[in-house]
Parts: C-alpha cells; sequence; structure tokens
C-alpha cells in the first residue's frame, strides 16, 4: 500500500474479515497478515471490486531470511518449486526494496535458480508470479498467481516511461488504470474528457483511439493543437452539459474537488451517456479521514452507476481511481 494508508488498509481488512485479522507493518509500504488470514483468492476479490480500496499487491510469503545470510540459489529454487502443484514452464520474478531500488541482485539469484531448473524467467505476463521484497533487515519471498496479485508490477508498482510527449503526470493515472483494470476502450469511440487541462488524460484517450471532447475553462496544450480529433470546450462541465446534444462511449473525470462535488458531476453526466459507457474517475484527498469520505463518493455514483472497481493506484498519491460502468 501506500505508506500513508497503512492504518486504513488495516482498518478495510479488519472491517471486510474481522477484528480477529493480525497484521503487522514490514515497512514503509508493506504488510503482513500473521493471523486469522483470509484465503488470497478471497482477499483479492475484495480489493478487485472496491470492498478494499488501499492495498495494491498481494502476495503469499513462503520463506523469509537476513538479507546476508540468504539460502544458496539451488535452495531459492526448492522453496519456490515446493509451493506448486507442478513445475512450471514460465514465472515472473518481481523483486523491490523498502527504498527507490529494485532488489536487482536477488532478481538475477533468483533468475538463476530457476532457469537451471528448465523454468523461463521473466519480470510480467505470467501465471505465477514470484515476489522479493528486500530490506537491510530481511528479504521475504512470496509466490502467487498473478490474478490474485492485483498488480503485475514488482509491489503494485508500476513503472511508466516518461517522454517527451507526455504533457502532464496526470497521464500516468488513467494509463495505470487501463493497464490496471484491463479496460476496454472500443475504437473509434466518442470520450468526454472533464476538467481536461492541459489536456494529459485527452492525449491517453487519443491513443486509444477515442474522438475526445476535452472541457475546462483552461487551455490544453499546444502539442495537441493539431489533432482534429481533440475538440477543447472551454467551459465547465454544467455548462458543457446544459447545451450538449452528444452521447459518449467513455467518460474521464480528474477535476480538483472534494469526493462528494466529484461524483455528483458524474450524476449530471449520466445523459450524455451511452448505456454500458465507461467511466473513470479519481476521488480526491479525504481530510481526516480518507477511507470514509471516499466511500461517500462511491455511495453517490452507485445510484446511476455500477461501480467495478476503486483503488489507490501507485500514481494516485492522496486520491483513489474509481471505474465505473453506466447501467
Amino acid at each position: 500500500m501506500s505508506p500513508d494508508s497503512y492504518e486504513l488498509a488495516v482498518r478495510e481488512l479488519r472491517e471486510e474479515f474481522g477484528r480477529q485479522v493480525g497484521v503487522e507493518r514490514v515497512s514503509g509500504d508493506l504488510g503482513r497478515i500473521t493471523d486469522n488470514a483470509p484465503a488470497v483468492d478471497q482477499l483479492a476479490r475484495a480489493c478487485d471490486e472496491g470492498r478494499i480500496i488501499f492495498i495494491r499487491h498481494l502476495t503469499v510469503e513462503i520463506a523469509t531470511f537476513p538479507p546476508y545470510d540468504g539460502p544458496p540459489p539451488h535452495e531459492l529454487a526448492d522453496l519456490v518449486l515446493a509451493e506448486l502443484p507442478k513445475h512450471p514452464k514460465a514465472v515472473a520474478v518481481q523483486t523491490w526494496t523498502d527504498g527507490a531500488g529494485t532488489g536487482g541482485t536477488y532478481y538475477h539469484l533468483l533468475d538463476e535458480a530457476l532457469g537451471a531448473r528448465g523454468i523461463e524467467v521473466t519480470r510480467s505476463e505470467q501465471d505465477v508470479v514470484v515476489s522479493c521484497f528486500v530490506s537491510d533487515r530481511a528479504v521475504l519471498i512470496g509466490l502467487n498467481r498473478l490474478e490474485d496479485s492485483l498488480a503485475d508490477w514488482p509491489g503494485g508498482r508500476m513503472r511508466l516511461a516518461r517522454s517527451d510527449e507526455r504533457v502532464s503526470r496526470s497521464e500516468f493515472k488513467l494509463e495505470e488504470a487501463i493497464r490496471t483494470f484491463h479496460l476496454d476502450l472500443v475504437p473509434g469511440g466518442k470520450g468526454l474528457d472533464l476538467g481536461a487541462s492541459p489536456g494529459g488524460w485527452t492525449r491517453i484517450l487519443r491513443q486509444y483511439d477515442q474522438e475526445v471532447w476535452s472541457v475546462d475553462p483552461g487551455a490544453l496544450d499546444a502539442r495537441l493543437d493539431g489533432d482534429r480529433r481533440i475538440h477543447h470546450v472551454a467551459t465547465t462541465a454544467g455548462e458543457f452539459f446544459r447545451r450538449n446534444e452528444l452521447r459518449f462511449d467513455v467518460v474521464v473525470n480528474d477535476m480538483r474537488m472534494d469526493q462528494v462535488m466529484s461524483a455528483r458531476v458524474m450524476l449530471d453526466a449520466v445523459p450524455h451517456l451511452r448505456r454500458g459507457a465507461l467511466v473513470v474517475i479519481t476521488l480526491k484527498g479525504g481530510g481526516r479521514n480518507p477511507l470514509d469520505a471516499a466511500r461517500r463518493g462511491m455511495d453517490v455514483l452507485s445510484k446511476e452507476y455500477d461501480v467495478l472497481h476503486a483503488r489507490q493506484l501507485h500514481h494516485n498519491r492522496r486520491e483513489i481511481t474509481v471505474v465505473a460502468r453506466t447501467r
């Protein structure tokens, strides 16, 4: 989880699975369930459906050892293979540290150990994920199915390439949501970007072949000017809805306002959306009680939408991303 969200994640766990669930903090962004743990597939389902918001990566611990007294490579391979019902052809190995590091040394150790057993090792896109967390106090090895891991990145820390084409950091949030939740944006659709300036989310929608109406009194980045399938409407969301006669296939909202106000804007959008339209919204802040504030925003959305996912993603900071569809 985000380091700032540890207590919120523990609260969610206990509200969902009972106060007897024991949790201890391993590092800034890693906790360990020590007692009365739910099955990992049950926990993953609760996270994927938005009942637990602040957990973004899961693994099942199979070994822990001191960082400078670890087992030799062949024993590392034995640890992993002993937990699997059959010898896999390939696994993903994902390593990270409690700082900004990647844990590359242990990636190469596991690559060597498993490769010697004829197992292909990649960093992602495999059904089985070997997780390795490295700190100055301990190394934790975990194993999980990809479908129960929530993210196909080490510790849920999605790394996206920076490029000269990006117009804002906020682009990472939408791109991460699309990849994490496997969102299907039908090519050639009509997209609506509320609070669009300077146009980062508009640019991502265009990459998925959406014709985009970008609504914001502020200007869009000049790099978007030459795209004839971007229509900048320099007004507020409310004024746009009063005049609009189009129907949209996808609407995104990254506006800076509190959760309930932002959710109410999405209720105003409903008459302008096709049935089954995709919605992606970030619910901001939350003050002293961000969990309850997020739930209030989601309750408002639930009046008109089916909420599919809600999670604090790696690029979110103090906000959560909600994915929904019109009914």
